[in-house]
C-alpha cells in the first residue's frame, strides 16, 4: 500500500514537472525597431510577455531587412512585431516553407495605407469630394501656394519612393490639364508641415500620404477614392517604376505588416505563439497613440505602458485570464 502511494506520488510529481517545463516561458528577446510604430509594440509584447507570462525579455536593436535575414538564418531574435514584409516578402516566404519560421499574424489589421488623403472638414462640407473625379472638378479648393490660379498636388520628397508613383498617378489623372500642379515638399517635415499649415486655416489640402503616422492622429484626413479599384500587376510593374510609358488609375495597394517569430518559439511557447497571432492594432488607434507619443515625447516603454493603462479593453482580448490578472497588478 505504501510502494503504490509512493508510486502514485510519483507520477504526479512528474507529470506536474513535465506541465511545468512545458509552460514556462524562459528567454525571449524581440526587435525593437527604429521607429515609434514599432518600438511601441515591441514595448507592449515586453511587459505582457513579462508580467503575464513571466518571459525573461530582451530588447534587441532591429530594422526590418536585418531583422528579416537575422530571424531566418540564424533564428535570432525569437520575435519580430513588426515587419513590413513586402520588402523581403520572396525570403520570408521561403523561410516559412522551410520552417524557420512563422507568420504569427498582423501587427496593423488594416495594413500599412498608403493613398491621396484631404482634410475631413472639406468632405463634410462637400461629401462628393471623397471621390478622384469630384476633385479633378474643383482645383479652386485646393489652392497652390504660390500660384491662386492653380490647384496643388503634393507629392513625396526626392528619393522616396512615392514620388515616382505619385508623379505616375498626376499623369495618369491628367491632373496639369485640370489646373493641378506638382509640388515637392522638399522634405518629409515639408509634407506634414503642409498638412498642419492646412488644417491651422481650415484651407483645402490634397497629397500623398500614409498610415500609421503621428500626422494622420492629428489630423483627421480622408482618403481619396480614384474610383479605380487596385490594379496590383500596373501598380507593381508601371506605378512605382521609374519608366512607366502609360500610367492609369490604381488604389494603392495595403502593405502587410505582420509579427513574425522563430519556429522554434511557435512549436515550444505556444502561449506566448497564440498572443501573438490575437494582438494587432487597427490604423486608426496606431495614429491616435503615435499623436501622443509625439506629443508626450514618449519613448516606447512609457507610450507601452499608457496604452495598457488606458486599453484594458483592447489588450484584454489578446491575454488569458491569469495572464490578464497580472498584467492588471503589475500595471496597479
Amino acid at each position: 500500500m505504501h510502494i503504490k502511494t509512493l508510486s502514485a506520488l510519483t507520477v504526479m510529481l512528474s507529470a506536474s514537472s513535465a506541465f511545468a517545463a512545458n509552460n514556462e516561458c524562459g528567454d525571449l528577446t524581440i526587435a525593437d525597431m527604429t521607429w515609434n510604430s514599432a518600438t511601441l509594440i515591441a514595448n507592449i509584447d515586453s511587459f505582457i510577455l513579462s508580467e503575464g507570462y513571466d518571459c525573461n525579455v530582451e530588447l534587441v536593436p532591429g530594422d526590418t531587412n536585418a531583422t528579416g535575414a537575422s530571424i531566418i538564418e540564424r533564428g535570432e531574435p525569437d520575435i519580430a512585431p513588426e515587419l513590413w514584409s513586402n520588402s523581403m516578402a520572396e525570403a520570408l516566404n521561403k523561410g516559412a516553407a522551410d520552417k524557420r519560421i512563422r507568420f504569427a499574424g498582423k501587427s496593423l489589421s488594416d495594413g500599412g495605407e498608403e493613398g491621396f488623403w484631404i482634410p475631413k472638414y472639406l468632405v463634410d462640407e462637400n461629401p462628393k469630394l471623397v471621390s478622384m473625379e469630384e476633385i479633378l472638378k474643383h482645383p479652386e479648393l485646393f489652392k497652390h501656394p504660390e500660384d491662386d490660379s492653380l490647384g496643388a498636388l503634393y507629392s513625396c520628397p526626392a528619393g522616396w519612393n512615392c514620388q515616382i508613383s505619385t508623379g505616375h498617378l498626376y499623369e495618369a489623372f491628367n491632373m496639369e490639364e485640370r489646373g493641378f500642379d506638382l509640388i515637392d515638399p522638399g522634405s518629409s517635415a515639408g509634407l506634414s508641415g503642409s498638412i498642419a499649415k492646412a488644417y491651422e486655416r481650415k484651407e483645402g489640402w490634397l497629397g500623398y500620404y500614409w498610415a500609421p503616422t503621428a500626422v494622420l492622429g492629428k489630423y483627421e484626413m480622408v482618403k481619396v477614392d480614384f474610383g479605380s479599384g487596385v490594379n496590383l500587376e500596373h501598380f507593381q510593374t508601371c506605378l512605382t517604376q521609374e519608366y512607366c510609358e502609360d500610367p492609369k488609375p490604381s488604389m494603392y495597394p495595403p502593405s502587410p505588416v505582420d509579427t513574425i517569430t522563430t519556429e522554434a518559439l511557435a512549436s515550444e511557447k505556444p502561449a506566448v505563439y497564440e498572443y501573438l497571432t490575437k494582438r494587432s492594432f487597427t490604423n486608426a488607434k496606431m495614429n491616435t497613440l503615435l499623436a501622443w507619443m509625439e506629443d508626450n515625447q514618449a519613448e516606447g516603454y512609457i507610450a507601452a505602458e499608457y496604452f495598457l493603462e488606458n486599453n484594458e479593453d483592447i489588450w484584454s482580448t489578446w491575454v488569458t485570464k491569469d495572464a490578464a490578472e497580472k498584467i492588471k497588478a503589475a500595471l496597479n
